[in-house]
């Protein structure tokens, strides 16, 4: 396990970029360039790496390598390949990222390498690292610079035999891809290399797919609808792996009750049901941080519906407002005349990483089908 120098448990920084890490990087361009000193690139960059950042620690061996490697980007995009491992094991199928040590190599070819000129030598430098450990981000520097010349390559990487490199055809091109920047294309422009791809048989690559389709359901969610009931009618992708995918690109949606994300899994927006004895336990309506919130209600079915039932509580922010947060609850198949009681304990975290608790007025709202039924308030005391 790796410490800190607070000595506070783990740290995702150090375990991902330490001295023993920096010594095997500059071990490997010392293997294959003559003129590359490890000793001094170690020297020169753990000199400062411990009081870094992880993004800020990616910037340094960048600035690490470039004081060893030639100015000319060619010449240097040829040893960087020689550098690097064998790719990453051909027969696994899903979460194989790859090691974070060769995430610096990818912030070499933005910073050396975005040049007119550079282009189609910075693109297959890409396109050997990614194979090594993702490239998504340092992509899209490239498709916001040079969006012509990037999106055609890409679309020649579809049939890669690589999963790593279809893979990132999707992943580089996310709308909304975590911890980096926006691009500037339509979140329709990509759609065609995603049409091609949705059908790859590594979930590795489907599960990209899906994610990037969440991210267009945050901006264009009909778009979204309309694609997942097009690639359902074209029948390319296994039945169960389509429908996973479908699951997963509709996450978004589904909490937003949106009725053609609802209605494409088959959930009804106006199911025949009847909410009834909605109540909250006697210990739920004044509770403190650490408390559960227990609630109890019985559904009853006029007919035979499919519904998917979630919780949305009103939170109370730190200016006194409020902001909803909707929960899965359960998803049941309940015939006509069937009654169901559900019950939850949902307990209000003292210290949750995604958001605080404040004292004040909450409120719970049960949501079937997208649809909002009754709501009761209760309160968060100091």
């Amino acid at each position: 396990m790796a410490r800190n120098t607070n000595g506070k448990g783990f740290s995702l920084k150090d375990h991902l970029f330490n001295e023993q890490k920096v010594r095997g990087l500059g071990d490997r361009f010392a293997a294959v360039d003559v003129n590359f000193n490890a000793e001094i690139f170690v020297e020169k960059v753990m000199t400062t790496l411990p009081v870094l950042e992880l993004k800020q620690r990616v910037v340094c061996i960048t600035e690490g390598l470039e004081a060893q490697l030639p100015k000319d980007f060619k010449k240097a995009s040829k040893i960087i390949i020689k550098a690097l491992p064998p790719p990453l094991d051909p027969t696994k199928t899903d979460d194989d990222f790859g090691d974070f040590i060769f995430a610096p190599l990818g912030e070499y070819v933005v910073r050396n390498g975005l040049r007119k000129n550079n282009v189609a030598t910075s693109l297959a430098t890409l396109q050997e690292i990614t194979q090594r450990f993702s490239m998504e981000d340092s992509i899209r520097y490239f498709i916001n610079t040079f969006e012509e010349d990037t999106l055609q390559e890409l679309e020649s990487w579809i049939g890669h035999t690589s999963y790593h490199v279809r893979r990132l055809v999707s992943e580089g091109t996310r709308p909304l891809l975590p911890w980096s920047g926006r691009l500037n294309i339509p979140v329709s422009v990509p759609l065609p290399f995603l049409d091609a791809l949705h059908a790859d048989g590594t979930r590795y690559v489907t599960r990209s797919i899906a994610n990037h389709m969440n991210d267009i359901a945050k901006i264009e969610s009909d778009l979204v609808v309309q694609t997942l009931l097009r690639w359902k009618k074209e029948e390319k992708q296994d039945v169960m792996e389509l429908d996973w995918m479908t699951r997963h690109s509709l996450r978004t949606l589904l909490k937003q009750g949106h009725s053609g994300a609802l209605e494409l899994l088959g959930y009804h927006t106006k199911p025949k049901i009847t909410v009834e004895q909605f109540s909250l336990s006697s210990d739920s309506k004044k509770i403190v941080p650490g408390d559960p919130l227990t609630f109890s209600f019985t559904v009853t079915a006029q007919k035979n519906e499919k519904l998917m039932i979630d919780y949305v509580i009103d939170f109370v922010k730190a200016n006194g407002q409020t902001k909803p947060k909707v929960f899965k609850l359960k998803k049941i198949d309940i015939q006509k005349g069937e009654c169901v009681e559900i019950s939850k304990n949902h307990r209000l975290l003292a210290n949750a990483t995604t958001f605080t608790l404040y004292p004040g007025k909450h409120r719970l709202t049960l949501q079937i089908n997208g649809v909002q039924h009754e709501s009761l308030d209760f309160e968060i005391k100091e």
